[in-house]
């Protein structure tokens, strides 16, 4: 099966691709990149993979012409490219819809007019928004709350909507917060990491009383697997990691992981439209399709603390942008 993987430069698209590569994912005769190579997607992901193991193009998902001629030449269309910083979509909206929305369309079109078997959306739980006790089960109505939410959650509806007007075979899942190695320095883990390197403050929205669920990388692209193998056309699968903590308790386990105390929190003005908490409920990936998270937290963040502290010529150089 010849797979084309889009924003597969960027953390989790490089860490799948990687996992396809090792062997760890069977099946694929032919793995092919696309990415845009913005300042979250970037080489230094790949260097490490046999340079005969896959192709790299750099381009936009939003360029029809191209990606209808790469569609053309694919099996499976696994899209993870995506702006996805909150953030960032709190100070400009643009990017995110033309990127999340429009790009996905044009992807959406290249599969319809193409023999691909299986297309996949790599999701986010912030679609359903904020909930403050219980988790979400896939049919629960989507409530987001920032642009980013916003743009992920009409990616996703587009989605629905080529499944049942063109019966394509499209599935989506929707994860939980990610952590892991090759993970841009904006968000949370990495950047409190960094920061406490250079000696700096982290610093935490609020109060810190906002509740995450943390998914280790290597668990969501199994479960991505796992939806791509064994799932069914028209299906959503949440992927989650089983462990929730506030944006405090996160904090202060990484301060101990790096020998700080609380003398290092710098509590900041909270985020607009900060959602309280995330949490999906795993039991139908899990019951249907067998999947597990298989990552202890603990070792997964000890893990994760160190490959910042010996790759600082990964990390430093994308601070500068």
């Amino acid at each position: 099966m010849r797979i084309l993987v889009t924003g597969g430069a960027g953390f989790i698209g490089s860490n799948f691709v990687r996992r396809i590569i090792d062997g760890t994912f069977s099946g694929f005769s032919a793995v092919t990149v696309l990415d845009k190579l913005t300042y979250a997607g970037t080489l230094t992901n790949l260097m490490e993979l046999p340079a005969d193991s896959f192709k790299f193009i750099k381009g936009d998902i939003c360029d029809a012409e191209l990606v209808g001629r790469l569609v053309q030449e694919h099996d499976i269309v696994v899209n993870f490219a995506a702006e996805s910083h909150v953030d960032r979509s709190i100070n400009g909206a643009k990017d995110f819809v033309v990127t999340n929305v429009l790009g996905t369309q044009t992807l959406l079109d290249a599969v319809r007019n193409s023999q691909v078997e299986t297309y996949l959306q790599v999701s986010t739980d912030e679609v359903y928004g904020s909930i403050e006790t219980g988790s979400w089960p896939e049919t629960d109505p989507l409530l987001p709350n920032s642009p980013y939410a916003a743009s992920k959650a009409s990616a996703d509806l587009i989605c629905r909507a080529y499944f049942k007007t063109h019966e394509l075979d499209i599935r989506i899942t929707r994860c939980s917060n990610n952590y892991g190695r090759n993970q841009y320095p904006e968000k949370v883990i990495p950047l409190f990491i960094t920061n406490l390197i250079e000696g700096k403050k982290v610093p935490v929205y609020g109060t810190g009383m906002n509740v995450r669920d943390w998914l280790h990388v290597d668990d969501h692209c199994r479960g991505i697997h796992l939806a791509l193998t064994k799932g069914v056309a028209g299906e959503i699968y949440n992927i989650g990691g089983g462990t929730e903590l506030s944006n405090l308790e996160l904090t202060n386990q990484i301060l101990q992981k790096m020998g700080k105390n609380e003398d290092s929190i710098e509590f900041v003005e909270d985020r607009k439209g900060h959602d309280r908490r995330y949490s999906v409920d795993i039991s139908k990936i899990s019951n249907q399709l067998g999947y597990k998270p298989m990552v202890n937290w603990e070792t997964g963040l000890e893990e994760t603390v160190e490959w910042y502290r010996e790759n600082e010529a990964w990390w430093r150089p994308l601070l500068s942008k």
